[in-house]
């Protein structure tokens, strides 16, 4: 299946899906647009089922694709919250962590914005 490309090049959507990995891990809820939280989502999944394994390998998985300078106001970092408190919250759930709701039109140039949050 192919992958939207949304109009830039491989290593700008590694950048930008990096970047959007991390902050929806760090603040649990982020809004974009609807074709980036779609190809958001699988990268996701896979990062959280890295943490629900909890082993060292999975640890320097994640860590590589995860970016390390991001933290939220209690001053933990991604992969410290990913380990720490998401992938506890998943144990039992075998894959759908994260929820898209749709919010509408944006004002300026009318994407679809929608709201990602890992659902609870």
């Amino acid at each position: 299946m192919a992958k939207a490309k949304l109009g830039r090049t491989t290593e700008q959507r590694m950048a930008l899906l990096r970047n959007l990995a991390t902050d929806l891990i760090v603040h649990e809820r982020i809004e974009t647009t609807e074709s980036k939280a779609k190809e958001l989502r699988p990268v996701v999944e896979k990062i959280i089922t890295l943490g629900k394994r909890g082993d060292l390998h999975a640890r320097r998985q994640a860590a590589s694709f995860l970016r390390k300078v991001e933290a939220d106001e209690e001053g933990t970092d991604a992969l410290q919250k990913l380990f720490s408190d998401i992938a506890p919250r998943f144990e039992e759930r075998q894959g759908g962590y994260t929820r898209i709701l749709k919010l509408g039109e944006r004002k300026g140039d009318g994407a679809k914005t929608v709201i990602i949050e890992l659902v609870d």
